[in-house]
């Protein structure tokens, strides 16, 4: 499913996440677009973004300074400009950097360990979120 490098497109995050809820593509990549482009907007207004156990986003001045271009040694005046900081967050750096805990969602989920919610009009049995599962540590 992801590409032979390491990695997983938006589109591919889509269609496993409509897979995993139910839901149509269409609507989860919506969800998807409008939340990243509410990222973008903050970040353009110069507030801080935190989302417990993910991380911290947040906009940096970088000053200006003088570097050297390797190749000719030419000093070289480099410009402030605003650059976008990301600190990682508890549960990510756990999982992600010291793989000290197991992933709450695996990249090929099985359903069997997860409790199930009954949808009483389809008869489809839909995957509880975390936030909404009692036996949850991070709900």
């Amino acid at each position: 499913m992801s590409q032979s490098n390491g990695t997983t497109t938006k589109k591919e995050l889509v269609n496993r996440i409509a897979e995993e809820l139910g839901e149509k593509k269409v609507l989860v990549k919506d969800v998807i677009q409008h939340f990243l482009d509410a990222v973008i907007d903050e970040l353009a207004a110069g507030r801080r973004l935190e989302f417990r156990e993910f991380g911290v986003f947040e906009v940096r001045e970088r000053a200006a300074r003088v570097a050297q271009n390797p190749r000719t040694l030419d000093k070289v005046q480099v410009p402030a400009k605003r650059v976008v900081k990301f600190k990682v967050g508890r549960r990510m750096r756990q999982l992600v950097c010291e793989g000290t805990i197991e992933p709450e969602f695996p990249l090929k989920p099985d359903d069997s360990e997860r409790p199930a919610t009954q949808d009483p009009s389809s008869g489809f049995q839909r995957p509880t979120p975390p936030s909404l599962n009692p036996d949850s540590k991070f709900g």
